[in-house]
């Protein structure tokens, strides 16, 4: 692999207008690409097969025009009096009658709702008029039994959520604040009021600036600096074009673009700060450029391969846990990394072919590395790595103890999906939802609908099966009240329609562990209920499905992670040819991941020392930082143990190849993970749940991958193992295929063994 990539590092440099002039029709095809096919993207978290989703298959049959839960654009505008009045009180009735109006001329608002009729059915205090019944009733009731809160629901008039435009949000919270202005509370929140806009992309532009400062300090040349970031945002906008076009013929989940876009940036920077690093080592040993390009991309190129294809088995395997929207995720961001090493290989080169001379131009430092006796570079990294070989069984147990005790708080990890009642407390959302909470109790944010399909039956016999259904549901633990949802209805029911919906409202929220516990006991009893009334009976609705999304997450964990470790083992057995190098890779990965897991429940979860507010763990979060976290530790393993083998197999001793790999790429691996952590960091600024979890998840698990893993824990075993950390069994040793990334192979005839005067090679770099 070494020799073809050389070859194709020197051709890039060589033949640069043909390469340049190859992505920038790739980027234009891209761009038509994007523009002629992309579609909205989606929010359902659905699974086929699971009994939430089969349930919604009957209900859509009964029904036909009923939507699916993740496609009902509903909002819930709650309407509060200050405590110890009403919200009939003349002060406030004519606000919330202006309200009202205000609502039915709203842009994408159903026409029918600026009726009498339809503006009756919306205002509150109608129903108070008519009395808050007694009983389990109240529950169901838009209005509290007190007067104080009252709800206004209303459907948006739109296919999908996502097609809610964010101007009408932002019309609707207008005339919430002149309503407001009457002394009302008025606050909103459902499905019709989530975040449809697409981040700003601050969060880019915040990683971008500090991976260029990060760069900068590294080189001490601005254009040596651009060049990293220049070939992320090639590669970052090719994928990020090609995800939004794929959405044509695949559900792309909202998250998904910026998710890819976050990895995409920092493996697009990394991998090419990687070979520009060693591009520069290589004009050490030789005047002619283009040698020196084929060089670093045959040898550090190589590295990069295949710490991308850890990366690409990892996110691609996310396929094998057969959840849609997670496959999606999954194959575009292993996509957006696949474009990353394909710039890095030949994008780089051509850019260096272009800047020739001028490529380390723009100093801001001057570079003048101390040198040990034998001419050998003496720099942070041989420091560091001598230091931890004085005590490598101190370190070792500092770093498992240090990682295991962040890792003590996965025992509360508790997984669910963001809802209004987990939003920020600042957002309208969360307030609305704790007036409702307050008002009506917080079951009345996690219903579970109960499909009936009464078919078989004679219409005779329908209603009182219907009725059966209510009268089990209502006697269950934990359960508040449940009526057939034709008793809510304005109309009667459809008597042909051969099925009902039994809406049960639980004592518990839709983020209370306790509401899926009462799932699983209604469930329970299904089959027997079955029996007893003649139905069909499934249950579904957003907080069923989210809970049975949860399920077969978890349930996915064990064998992912086999087919992830199985697979990049035997990778990085072929990479290293050894089996204890792994093994330990494959360990120290178990450390960061755990450790990571245990900080964002300490910080994320729980709230602690109040970075941020206390909400569950998105449901696919472990499970996804697992898949990135395993391919970006790999990265860092191949990158420093192959600069240890390459040592190793010309002549250095254990302990001089390990401080040798430390030489070579202990300061590029800290850059690159300190651009990658600065990149993730960026993400926490997100108002998106889902993006600000990953991206604390992602930042926490490069800090501790890469600066306490990798830097500490492998180098002290590499030097507790010593020679036998290269062992490999002769059989498997004969069978296996010679990659050859350590670049052995290459012929380099301008190599010298001996290192250049210092002037002679800051003029080859363009620091004089």
């Amino acid at each position: 692999m070494a020799t073809y990539l050389y070859r194709l590092g020197k051709t890039a440099y060589r033949r640069w207008p043909f390469f340049l002039a190859a992505w920038v029709v790739l980027i234009a095809a891209m761009v038509g690409f994007a523009i002629g096919f992309s579609k909205p993207t989606s929010d359902a978290f659905t699974i086929p097969g699971i009994p939430s989703e089969e349930a919604a298959d009957i209900q859509a049959e009964l029904f036909p025009d009923s939507k699916n839960a993740f496609d009902q654009a509903t909002v819930f505008v709650v309407v509060a009096a200050p405590k110890g009045d009403r919200i009939d009180d003349p002060r406030y009735s004519g606000a919330i009658e202006t309200l009202v109006d205000d609502i039915t001329e709203l842009p994408q608002v159903p026409a029918a709702l600026a009726s009498k009729e339809g503006k009756a059915g919306l205002n509150p205090i109608n129903a108070l008029k008519a009395g808050v019944p007694d009983g389990a009733a109240a529950n169901f009731y838009p209005v509290t039994k007190d007067g104080r809160i009252g709800v206004i629901t209303f459907d948006f008039d739109v296919e999908t959520v996502t097609d809610v435009k964010p101007a009408t949000q932002d019309d609707l919270e207008e005339v919430m604040a002149k309503a407001a202005k009457s002394g009302l509370e008025v606050e909103a929140n459902g499905q019709g009021m989530a975040n449809t806009e697409q981040p700003s992309g601050t969060a880019e532009l915040i990683g971008i600036a500090l991976a260029l400062l990060v760069l900068i300090l590294t080189f001490g040349s601005l254009a040596a600096a651009g060049l990293p970031i220049l070939g992320a945002l090639v590669g970052l906008a090719i994928g990020i074009l090609g995800i939004l076009g794929s959405s044509a013929f695949f559900n792309i989940d909202s998250s998904t673009p910026t998710l890819a876009g976050m990895i995409g940036l920092a493996v697009g920077i990394d991998y090419s700060l990687f070979i520009l690093a060693r591009y520069r080592a290589e004009l050490e040993h030789t005047e002619d450029r283009e040698e020196a390009v084929g060089i670093a991309v045959g040898t550090a190129g190589s590295a990069v391969v295949f710490a991308g294809l850890t990366v690409l088995i990892a996110l691609s395997a996310l396929a094998v846990v057969r959840i849609p929207f997670l496959t999606t995720m999954g194959l575009a961001a292993s996509a957006t990394v696949f474009v990353a090493v394909l710039v890095a290989l030949t994008f780089l080169p051509a850019m260096l072919g272009l800047l020739k001379s001028k490529a380390f131009g723009g100093r801001v430092r001057r570079y003048t590395p101390r040198r040990e006796t034998d001419g050998k570079i003496l720099n942070n990294g041989v420091r560091w790595a001598r230091l931890v070989g004085r005590h490598p069984v101190a370190a070792v147990l500092l770093v498992v103890v240090a990682l295991g005790a962040l890792a003590l708080p996965i025992k509360d990890l508790y997984l669910a999906f963001p809802s209004d009642a987990t939003a920020p407390s600042s957002t309208t959302q969360r307030q609305a939802s704790d007036l409702i909470r307050d008002g009506f109790g917080p079951g009345r944010e996690a219903p579970l609908s109960v499909v009936v399909d009464a078919r078989e039956l004679a219409q005779a016999d329908r209603p009182a099966a219907y009725q059966q259904v209510v009268a089990w549901a209502e006697k269950q633990p934990g359960v508040l009240a449940a009526t057939d949802v034709a008793a809510l209805q304005p109309t009667p029911a459809d008597p042909t329609a051969g099925g009902t919906n039994v809406i049960v409202i639980p004592e518990y929220g839709p983020d209370d562990p306790r509401t899926k516990d009462l799932l699983l006991e209604l469930r329970k009893h299904e089959s027997s209920l079955e029996k007893s009334t003649g139905t069909d009976i499934g249950i579904t609705g957003l907080t069923a499905i989210t809970t049975d999304v949860s399920d077969r997450l978890n349930g996915a964990l064990a064998p992912y992670l086999a087919v992830v470790i199985g697979l990049a083992f035997l990778l990085l057995i072929v990479v290293f040819r050894s089996i204890l190098v792994p093994l330990t890779a494959t360990i120290g990965f178990l450390f960061s991941v755990l450790a990571t897991l245990g900080a964002t429940v300490l910080f994320f979860q729980k709230g602690t020392f109040g970075f941020m507010e206390g909400q569950p763990v998105v449901s696919f979060i472990p499970i996804f930082i697992i898949g990135v976290v395993f391919g970006l530790a790999m990265d860092y393993q191949v990158f420093l143990v192959t600069r240890m083998r390459e040592a190793h197999v010309h002549g250095a001793s254990p302990y001089e190849a390990v401080v040798d790999g430390f030489r070579g790429s202990a300061r590029v691996v800290t850059a690159a993970a300190v651009i990658m952590t600065a990149v993730f960091a960026g993400f926490m600024l997100e108002d998106d749940a889902v993006i600000k979890s990953f991206g604390f998840a992602l930042a926490t698990a490069v800090v501790l991958d890469a600066f306490v893993v990798r830097m500490v824990l492998i180098p002290a075993l590499m030097y507790l193992m010593g020679e036998k950390a290269w062992w490999i069994p002769a059989w498997l040793d004969r069978i296996l295929p010679d990659v050859d990334v350590e670049g052995e192979k290459l012929e380099r005839p301008a190599h010298k063994p001996e290192h250049l005067e210092t002037n002679e090679y800051l003029e080859r770099t363009g620091h004089h």
